[in-house]
C-alpha cells in the first residue's frame, strides 16, 4: 500500500512539473516580445492567428491588428505583422540576415521533401535557382512572350464577342472571374511549355483543374492554419492523401501532364526553343527541379494575376467616371496612332504610356491587392534593431515577421485621407517624392531585392494589356451589383467566383 501511494503522490509531483514546465515555456515566449502589442491571448496562444487565417479574410484581420496595435502588432506567440515599408524592404534586401520562416513557405511544397524557388528556405539555395531561372523569366530566352500574351488576349475578345455579348434586348451575363482565369491558364501554359491548356478555346476548366486547384488551397489553408501542414507531407501520408499523376482530372492529370511534357522536352534539342522550359533546361534545372518549378509556374501565375484584372476592372466597373475617362484615353490614343488599330493588340511599349491607365491599374492593384501573403521572415540570431516612424525598436532573434499587405496600401501618410476610396487621379500628381514612395508600395505586392517576384514584367504585361483591349471594345457592368463576386482568401491566394457581368460592343 506504502508503494501505491508513493506511486500515486509521483504521479501528482510529475503533473505538478510538467505544468510548471509549460507555464514556465509560455512565461519566457509572451515575454520576448512583450513590447509589441496585439489582441488577447496572442502572447501565449495561436488561436487568434488560427482564426483569422481559417476565416478566409486573413488580410482584413491583419490590416484591423495594425490598425489598432501599430505599425508592427503581435499575432502569435512568436509572430508579428507589420506596415512598415523600411522594415520589409530591409528584411528582404540583398545582403539582409533575415530567412524564410520554414512553417509557411515550406507549406506550398507540391510534393514531399521536394522544394521550388518559393518554399525553399535554403538562402544559397534561393539565390542559385533564381540565377538558373532569370532568363526564362525576363525575356532574355523568352522571345515570344508579348506575341503569346497578344494571341491569349485577342482569343479572349474573340470568346467574348461570339458567345457573351449582351444588348438592349437580352441580358446574358457572363461569369467574368471564370473567363479571367482561362486567360490567365492559357497564358502561363503557353509562356512556360509552349503548349497552352486550351481553357480559352474550349470556353471551360479543361481536366477540371481549377477546381482541384481550389481545394487544394482550401486543404492547405486549413492544414496550415492548425499547424499540421508538416505531417500532411510526411511521404506515406503524402501518398494516401495528395493528388496522383493516375488521376483522371484535376490537380493529378495537371502533374502528370507536366511531367510528361517535361520527360519529352528533355529529349529534344532546346537551341532551336524560346520559352521557359527550354531556357531552364540550358540552365541546368534536373527533371524534378523542373516539374516543382512548372506546378509552381502554373498556381502562382496564374491565380494572382487572374485576380490582378478581376479587383482592377470591378473597380473599373463600380466607378462610370473611371471607366469613362480611361475609355476616352484609348480612345485618343487609338487616334494618334500612339496605340495600335483595332486588328492588333496594344504593345506593352505602347500602353505604358498612358498615363491614366497606369493609375488606374496601379490604383486597382492597391485597393485590392491581387496577393497578400505575409511571406514571414525570422530575425537572425542575436536579433536586429532598426528604426520606425523614428523610433528605435529592437527585434528578438528567431521572431516570424510578416507583410500587412492591405494595411500598408491603405497608409494615409503615404496615400491620404481617402485610402478606402478608389481614385486613379492620386497616381497624376507632380510631387515625385510621394509617387515614388506610392509605387515602391505597390511594387512590393511582387516582393523586393533578393525575393523579387520573376514573374512581375509578365505579370504587367498581361494586366496592361488586358485591362486596355477589354476597355477598348467593350462597355461593362456588374449584373449583381449588390453581390459582385464571391472571394474568399487561402493564405494570400484569393479564389473568386461568380463575378457576373454584362458586357455590350462598344459603338466607337
Amino acid at each position: 500500500m506504502a508503494l501505491l501511494a508513493q506511486l500515486y503522490l509521483a504521479k501528482w509531483l510529475l503533473l505538478a512539473v510538467v505544468a510548471l514546465v509549460y507555464g514556465v515555456r509560455k512565461y519566457r515566449m509572451y515575454m520576448r516580445l512583450r513590447a509589441f502589442k496585439g489582441p488577447f491571448s496572442t502572447g501565449w496562444s495561436e488561436v487568434w492567428h488560427i482564426c483569422a487565417i481559417a476565416s478566409l479574410h486573413s488580410h482584413l484581420w491583419y490590416e484591423d491588428v495594425c490598425k489598432r496595435y501599430g505599425t508592427i502588432a503581435r499575432v502569435g506567440p512568436n509572430d508579428l505583422v507589420t506596415t512598415s515599408l523600411e522594415l520589409l524592404t530591409h528584411m528582404s534586401s540583398v545582403r539582409s540576415p533575415y530567412t524564410k520562416a520554414a512553417w509557411y513557405y515550406r507549406a506550398s511544397r507540391f510534393e514531399s521533401g521536394k522544394d521550388h524557388i518559393f518554399s525553399t528556405v535554403d538562402e544559397e539555395h534561393h539565390a542559385r535557382r533564381r540565377q538558373q531561372m532569370a532568363a526564362g523569366y525576363s525575356g532574355k530566352e523568352n522571345f515570344a512572350i508579348e506575341c503569346t500574351i497578344d494571341g491569349c488576349v485577342q482569343e479572349l475578345i474573340d470568346l467574348i464577342r461570339t458567345k457573351y455579348l449582351s444588348t438592349e434586348k437580352r441580358s446574358l451575363p457572363m461569369d467574368f472571374a471564370r473567363k479571367i482565369q482561362y486567360l490567365a491558364l492559357d497564358v502561363i501554359s503557353l509562356i512556360g511549355f509552349g503548349q497552352a491548356f486550351g481553357d480559352l478555346k474550349a470556353d471551360a476548366d479543361v481536366d477540371s483543374y481549377i477546381q482541384s486547384a481550389e481545394e487544394g488551397l482550401s486543404l492547405l489553408n486549413y492544414t496550415a492554419a492548425i499547424g499540421i501542414m508538416p505531417y500532411m507531407q510526411w511521404p506515406l501520408l503524402a501518398r494516401l492523401t495528395g493528388p496522383s499523376e493516375k488521376d483522371t482530372g484535376g490537380h493529378g492529370k495537371m502533374m502528370a501532364k507536366a511531367r510528361c511534357l517535361i520527360d519529352e522536352r528533355l529529349t529534344q534539342p532546346t537551341d532551336k526553343r524560346s520559352d521557359m522550359l527550354a531556357s531552364f533546361i540550358r540552365h541546368g534545372l534536373t527533371r524534378d527541379d523542373l516539374f516543382t518549378e512548372a506546378m509552381l509556374q502554373i498556381l502562382a501565375g496564374s491565380d494572382t494575376t487572374a485576380t490582378a484584372i478581376r479587383g482592377t476592372m470591378l473597380c473599373i466597373m463600380s466607378h462610370p467616371r473611371v471607366h469613362n475617362k480611361l475609355q476616352a484615353e484609348i480612345d485618343a490614343a487609338v487616334t494618334s496612332g500612339t496605340a495600335s488599330a483595332a486588328s492588333d493588340i496594344i504593345s506593352e511599349a505602347s500602353a505604358n504610356k498612358l498615363e491614366y491607365l497606369q493609375a488606374v491599374i496601379r490604383e486597382g492593384l492597391r485597393v485590392h491587392p491581387p496577393v497578400t501573403d505575409v511571406a514571414p521572415k525570422v530575425v537572425p540570431k542575436g536579433g536586429d534593431k532598426v528604426i520606425i516612424d523614428g523610433e528605435h525598436i529592437y527585434l528578438p532573434g528567431n521572431t516570424n515577421i510578416g507583410f500587412c499587405v492591405v494595411g500598408l496600401n491603405r497608409n494615409k501618410k503615404i496615400f491620404g485621407d481617402d485610402v478606402d476610396q478608389f481614385r486613379p487621379e492620386r497616381w497624376l500628381v507632380e510631387d515625385q517624392g510621394r509617387l515614388t514612395a506610392m509605387k515602391r508600395v505597390t511594387d512590393l505586392l511582387f516582393g523586393s531585392g533578393r525575393y523579387q517576384c520573376l514573374g512581375k514584367p509578365i505579370a504587367w504585361m498581361e494586366i496592361n494589356k488586358t485591362i486596355f483591349e477589354l476597355l477598348r471594345h467593350f462597355d461593362w457592368a456588374l449584373a449583381f451589383p449588390e453581390k459582385p463576386w464571391i472571394s474568399k482568401n487561402y493564405m494570400g491566394i484569393f479564389v473568386q467566383e461568380e463575378m457576373w457581368v454584362q458586357v455590350t460592343e462598344r459603338s466607337v
